[in-house]
This record gives C-alpha cells, sequence and structure tokens, in this order.
C-alpha cells in the first residue's frame, strides 16, 4: 500500500506541476494579450487627443491672426486718418506761416512809411510852433498887452463862459431830475411793495388762558384772593377772573410780562400746586426761560437776516421786539419786514444792501428798551448802536427815521420810506375805534351828497363802499358818473392806506301778490 502511493506520488507530482505550469504560462499569455490591447488604445487615444489639440489649436490661432488683422486694419486706418489730418494742418500751416510773411512784409512797409511820416508831422509841427510863436508877437505888438495879461484876460473870459454854461447844464440836469424823480421813485416803491409780501396780525394786549375745569377757578383765586394776588405781585400782569366759561384773562401792555404771565399759569394749572410760594417759584423759573427764548429769538431772526458779528445785547434787544406791538402791529414783525424793504430798494437804487438790510432791522431798536429809559425811540436806538459800535450809516439811520435829526446819508430817507410801507400796508395797524367810525362815517357822507343816490353803506371796515341809487332818477350812464364822483371825492377829501371800493347799485324790483 505505501508503495501504491509512493508511485502515485511520483506519477502524479511531476503531472500536477506540469499542468500548473501549463495553465500559468497560458494565463501569463492572455495577460500579455489584454496589456497590448489596452497599450494599443491607449496610444489610439493619446493619438486622437493629440489631433484634437492641434486642430483646436489651430482654430485658435486663426481666430488670433484674424483679430490681430482686424485690429491692424484698424490701427493702419486711423493712422491714414491722421496722417491725412496732419497734412491737412501742416498745409493750414503753411498758409498761415505765409500769410504772416505777407503780413510782416506788409508791416514792414507801414511803418517805413509811418516813419516817413512821422518825419513829415514832426517837420510841421516844428513850422507850425514858429508860425504860432511869430503871430503870438504879431498879436503881442497889435494888442499892446504882454504874454501874461493876455493870458489873463483870456483865462478870465473862458472862465466866464464856462460857469455860464455849468448853471444852464446843472439847470437842465435839475429840471430832468425833477421831472423823473417822482415817477422814478413811485416805480421803485411799487415794485418793492410787490416784491414783499407780508401777513399781519393785530395782537392784542390780553391773553386768555383755558382751563380744564371751572374748579381751577377757585383754586387760582386761593383761600381770601391770596393766590391771585402772589400772582399779579410775582407778574405784574392783572388777572381777570369772570363768567367765561373755561378761561381766565391776562391782561397788561407789557407783553413780555404778559407772555410770562401766560408760561406760568400754564405751568401752575399743569402742575395743579397753586400757593403763593409755588406761584413765585414757577414765575422766578419762567423769567430765566423768557431771558434763554427772547436771546433765541435774536439769534435766528440774525441768522436769517445774515448778520453774524451782531453784538449780544442788540441781539436781546432784537429778540424784546416779538414781545412789543405798536398800533396792534408786532415790531419785530415790522422791523424784519422794513429790513426786507430797505434791502429791495437798495438793490433797485444800486446801494448797499446788507447795509441797508441792518439800518432797517435796527431802526426801532429804541422800542426794546422800554419805559425808563428817556428820549424818543429814534434817539434811543441811535445811541444804543453808537454804544455797540455800529457804523455810522446805520446809526444815521435810526436817528432820522423820522426826521428828529437832519439825514446824512442816503439810508435815512430809505428807511423812512420802509417804515411808511410797512406801517400803511392795510390791515398792518390797528386803527382806534373812534378815528375807524369816523373814517366810515364821512365815506358815507360823500357818498350821499350827489343827487340820486339813496343810501350809501360803508362795509368791510371801510375797503368798501356800496351805494344805492334811485332807478327812476338815475340811469346807467348817470350811475357810472356817479362812481367815479364817488371815487374821487373820497381820494380828494380821506387818507386812507391801500384803496376803496366804490359800487354803485341800480336796481328795479317789482314785488307782486298772488292770493
Amino acid at each position: 500500500m505505501a508503495l501504491i502511493v509512493a508511485i502515485s506520488c511520483i506519477i502524479f507530482i511531476p503531472i500536477g506541476y506540469f499542468l500548473c505550469f501549463f495553465i500559468l504560462g497560458k494565463r501569463r499569455r492572455e495577460h500579455e494579450k489584454e496589456s497590448k490591447h489596452a497599450l494599443d488604445a491607449a496610444h489610439a487615444e493619446a493619438e486622437r487627443i493629440k489631433r484634437e489639440a492641434a486642430l483646436v489649436l489651430k482654430d485658435e490661432l486663426l481666430k488670433r491672426k484674424e483679430e490681430i488683422e482686424g485690429e491692424s486694419r484698424e490701427t493702419r486706418h486711423e493712422l491714414r486718418q491722421l496722417e491725412k489730418r496732419l497734412s491737412k494742418r501742416e498745409d493750414n500751416l503753411d498758409g498761415k506761416l505765409e500769410l504772416l510773411a505777407k503780413k510782416e512784409r506788409s508791416m514792414e512797409g507801414l511803418q517805413a512809411n509811418l516813419a516817413s511820416k512821422q518825419k513829415d508831422v514832426e517837420g510841421l509841427e516844428a513850422r507850425l510852433r514858429e508860425t504860432i510863436e511869430e503871430e503870438k508877437k504879431a498879436l503881442l505888438r497889435v494888442s499892446g498887452y504882454t504874454k501874461e495879461e493876455a493870458e489873463k484876460i483870456l483865462l478870465d473870459r473862458l472862465s466866464k463862459d464856462l460857469e455860464e454854461e455849468c448853471a444852464r447844464r446843472i439847470a437842465t440836469s435839475l429840471n430832468k431830475v425833477k421831472e423823473t424823480a417822482n415817477e422814478q421813485a413811485a416805480k421803485v416803491i411799487c415794485e418793492t411793495i410787490q416784491r414783499c409780501a407780508a401777513n399781519h396780525t393785530v395782537e392784542n394786549i390780553v391773553s386768555t388762558v383755558e382751563l380744564p375745569n371751572e374748579d381751577m377757578k377757585g383754586r387760582i383765586i386761593g383761600r381770601e384772593g391770596r393766590n391771585i394776588r402772589a400772582f399779579e405781585k410775582a407778574t405784574g400782569i392783572d388777572v381777570i377772573v369772570d363768567d367765561t366759561p373755561g378761561v381766565i384773562v391776562l391782561s397788561g401792555f407789557d407783553g413780555i410780562r404778559r407772555e410770562v404771565a401766560r408760561l406760568t399759569m400754564e405751568k401752575l394749572i399743569s402742575d395743579g400746586r397753586i400757593h403763593p410760594a409755588r406761584v413765585e417759584e414757577i414765575a422766578k423759573q419762567t423769567k430765566k426761560e423768557m431771558a434763554e427764548t427772547i436771546k433765541e429769538i435774536g439769534k435766528r431772526v440774525c441768522f436769517d437776516m445774515g448778520f453774524h458779528n451782531m453784538h449780544p445785547e442788540l441781539i436781546q434787544l432784537i429778540g424784546r421786539l416779538r414781545y412789543r406791538t405798536s398800533y396792534g402791529q408786532n415790531q419785530l414783525n415790522h422791523s424784519v419786514e422794513v429790513a426786507e424793504l430797505c434791502a429791495i430798494i437798495a438793490g433797485e437804487l444800486k446801494m448797499d444792501v446788507k447795509t441797508a438790510r441792518r439800518c432797517g432791522l435796527l431802526h426801532d431798536i429804541g422800542k426794546a428798551t422800554g419805559s425808563d429809559t428817556e428820549g424818543g425811540h429814534a434817539a434811543v436806538g441811535a445811541e444804543l448802536a453808537k454804544r455797540y459800535e455800529e457804523k455810522p450809516e446805520v446809526i444815521n439811520a435810526i436817528a432820522a427815521h423820522h426826521e428828529e435829526v437832519p439825514s446824512r446819508t442816503a439810508f435815512a430817507p430809505l428807511v423812512s420810506a420802509a417804515d411808511a410801507i410797512s406801517a400803511s400796508r392795510p390791515g398792518a395797524r390797528r386803527e382806534s375805534l373812534e378815528k375807524y367810525i369816523k373814517r366810515l362815517e364821512k365815506l358815507e357822507d360823500i357818498a350821499t351828497r350827489f343827487d340820486g343816490v339813496r343810501s350809501a353803506y360803508a362795509i368791510q371796515a371801510g375797503r368798501e363802499i356800496r351805494v344805492i341809487v334811485d332807478p327812476a332818477d338815475v340811469d346807467d350812464n348817470l350811475a357810472t358818473k356817479i362812481c367815479y364822483d364817488i371815487a374821487r371825492g373820497i381820494e380828494g377829501e380821506l387818507e386812507y392806506p391801500g384803496e376803496v371800493v366804490v359800487t354803485v347799485i341800480r336796481e328795479i324790483r317789482s314785488i307782486g301778490h298772488a292770493k
């Protein structure tokens, strides 16, 4: 048995080895064949990629070549255009050079001609001087005067003729100025009024304070009136508590005190604690705040006017004008309007606009000092302006705007005109009741003088009068004539700001009753 196994091993081991060698060789050949095929395929793919890259590169080179050729063509075209322009410029320069050369030659000829003529003129002048000297000597011999005597007689005669001519021309100029001065002044003033449109409100001497309820009136009065007495003492303003529901009235002529009183009262009502000590505390606090408010108002006005070098005291006084009125017209609004009017008129007359505006703004500054200053407000204002180193033109304009002192510059009459325009503008100032009633009565009296007038009514605060005529006595043509005559009569007998509209009404009414 062992022998059989040994023989089997001897026989099958070589056979197995041979089979293994054969199988491995076959696999190796198959792997080599596959590797060759893969290598051939890789070479083929590389060749294909190489050919495609070469084609792409060739296309890119062709495109780049075409772009370069296009740019070259454009560049060559631009160069040709530049060459043409340069050639034209060279031709123009050559022509100009030739022209300059011709002009230069012509100038040289003219200079030579001028030099020769100048020599001739010098010779003629020399001969003329000699002739004049000979004639002078001959005239002196004939007249028997010396040279100095003859010159004196001639100068005296010329001086007399010159004086007469100057007087004649001065008289002519004065007459011409007189003829056109009023017309030009009216034109300037009309244009000024048209360019400066201002709103006007009439301010009262009382202020009202609204109350949250009627019980607040008793708290304001206090026990036995102690609160209201403390308030009037602290503010200097009268408090009127009447039957008017929901309000109390503060009365006083000093606008600043009245405003302080109004603010104090509003603070007390808002706070709710009303007693004498609290009233005095709030009043003092409000006065300090009011001083700062006045300063801010003055600064704002000066900034708006373009005055950045105004003295602080003048700024404070300008702010105080906000709480001062004259015939119901607010003084600060009036001063600002006068300043603008002065600036417009100065611009029309070619004067210094900034100085004119400063004169107008400060013309009533004397009214801000209160009643404790002696003298008129114009003199006081001029003294203040002088104290705070204003220009002499401004000082004189303030002092002379009511013609209390002579005008030394043109700004003074300019301020007077602007002040009159602002004050006489319709609605600017409040008339007294007596004067107002007299004006209305005078209007109606003028209208009722004419025959055929049945009645006349002044309306719209005297800005219009409506006249009703009897249609039986007055026809349409006569009504037109009556309207014209009434207007002329008003112009001749009344003084009024603005204009008065006259309306004549002629109508027939037929009334019937159906029963």
